[in-house]
Order: structure tokens, then sequence, then C-alpha cells
């Protein structure tokens, strides 16, 4: 029965690489066309190189031959046919019977209608953040405030910014206050994903690049959370304060949206961290 099963597993896995890999076309994947083809979709050799994986091994994978294959194949394999999320699970399933690790598959996006949301909030700095705090989209007030789009996508992590960018951190004037609380929220989010290989890779960067933030990771936990910076500088050396309220936009991939709101000058900040909302 268990031999069955496998077998069965293996033709599954078979039949869902061969079908993913004749559904997309060179021009697909950023590769030149050169005219017409047997067999639609991609061939085996491209798919491999796409993945960063050998022709041998992807061939006898797509087969469903018994082979061992690691996270880092498959997760290639998922980013080379452009699986998404629910298609990268499946694909894990079908080859090690559990699910990847949060975040794993592909660099995150938001959909249209998200990205619609935070460009009509308009004078409201905003950004989606995931669960490493890499800022996945935002909308033009947060670049002005922030400059995003000026960073490269490896660069967007808001945490390496507020702890590790020096310009960044001349700029924010409350700094000693907003850095722990931005800690201990992270404090939260690690713990919804300790073993993910990302997230781990994260924590060590920042011990790294920052004496401010290995300090703060010893330490005990005792401060208000929040995914928002609470005073900014402006090129003009204009003091902006700010309250926050984050939202969860998509709870599978853990996106929350951060949404910043100006206050008054001289008023004065309510306690308490920012609550998650389902949006």
């Amino acid at each position: 029965m268990a031999e069955r099963s496998l077998s069965r597993s293996r033709n599954a896995l078979s039949e869902f690489l061969t079908r993913h890999r004749r559904k997309l076309t060179p021009a697909d994947v950023g590769l030149p066309s050169h005219g017409r083809r047997r067999t639609p979709g991609l061939r085996r050799e491209e798919v491999a190189a796409l993945a960063g994986v050998g022709l041998t091994w992807y061939t006898w994978f797509e087969q469903g031959r018994d082979i061992q294959v690691s996270e880092k194949f498959l997760l290639g394999v998922a980013h080379a046919l452009k699986l998404d999320d629910a298609d990268c699970s499946h694909l894990f399933l079908l080859a090690h019977q559990r699910p990847p690790p949060p975040q794993a598959y592909h660099r995150v996006s938001v959909t249209p209608l998200i990205q619609q949301l935070l460009d009509d909030l308009a004078a409201r700095p905003a950004y989606v953040l995931d669960l490493r705090w890499d800022v996945v989209a935002w909308n033009a007030a947060a670049d002005e405030l922030l400059g995003f789009g000026a960073r490269g996508p490896g660069s967007r992590n808001l945490l390496r910014m507020v702890f590790a960018d020096p310009a960044l951190r001349r700029r924010l004037p409350a700094w000693r206050e907003d850095a722990p609380k931005l800690l201990a929220q992270f404090r939260y989010d690690y713990a919804v994903a300790p073993d993910d290989p990302p997230m781990l890779a994260l924590l060590e960067d920042l011990k790294a690049l920052s004496a401010d933030f290995r300090r703060g990771w010893k330490q005990p936990h005792g401060e208000d959370a929040r995914r928002g910076i609470g005073s900014i500088l402006t090129a003009r050396a204009q003091r902006l304060d700010f309250r926050h309220e984050s939202l969860l936009v998509d709870e599978h991939r853990h996106l929350r949206m951060v949404v910043y709101f100006a206050q008054a000058a001289g008023a004065q900040t309510l306690p308490g961290p920012a609550t998650d909302r389902v949006g």
C-alpha cells in the first residue's frame, strides 16, 4: 500500500511539473524565442538553467524518479516555473510532504487592488511589510518620506534601514525611542517563523551590522511594539511626528500595511502598540 501511494505521488509530481513547464513560453521568462517548437512550453534544459540546477537531476526529478532534493532545489524550480504561493506549497507537498517555509517562495508583491488602496491614501504615508520586514509596496507619500524607490530590492528592509543606515538614522530625532519599539515588534514576527532560513539570515545580518541591535536583542522584552517610525526629519529639517495603524492585508503571506497619521506639533502619542486589523 505504501509503495502504491509513493508511486501515485511521484506520478502526480511528474504531471504537475510537466504541466507547468508546458504552460510557459520563452518570452514569459525572458528568454529569446527561435521560431516554432515541436512541443509547447519551455524545454527541460531551460527550466534547469533558470532554476540553477543540473539538467540530469531536474530531468530525473520531473520523471518522478526516487531522488532526494533540497529545499533550495525546490525553491529554484518554483521560481523558474513562476509558481504562485499555492502551487509552490503543492510542489513541496508532492516532493517533501510538507509546505515551504513562510515567505520563501519568491519575491513577494501585492495585488493591484492593495496597491490602489495604498495610492488612494494619497497624503498619508503607507507601506506593506512582509514577515521579514522587507518593504514590498508603498505609496508616493511613503516614498517621499523614506525613499524606498531609490533603494534596490535587497535594501528595502525597514529594520536594516533603521539600524544600519547612518543617513536615515540622522533623520530620526527620536531614534532611541523608536528603535526599541520596532525591535519589540520584530520579536513577535520572528516567533512566527524562528526556523525559517531567510528569517534567521536577517537576524544574523542585523546582529552583524548593528551593535545597537545586538544589545537590544539580548535585553528582556519590555517595550511597546510598533511597525512605524514615530518621528522623522524632512529634507528641510522639519520634524514630523506620526502615529500608526497596522492592517493585515494578506494572512497567508503575513503582509501588513502600515499607515502613518501625522500629529499636530506638540501632540502627545497615545500609549500602546498599533493593532493589527484584518482588512
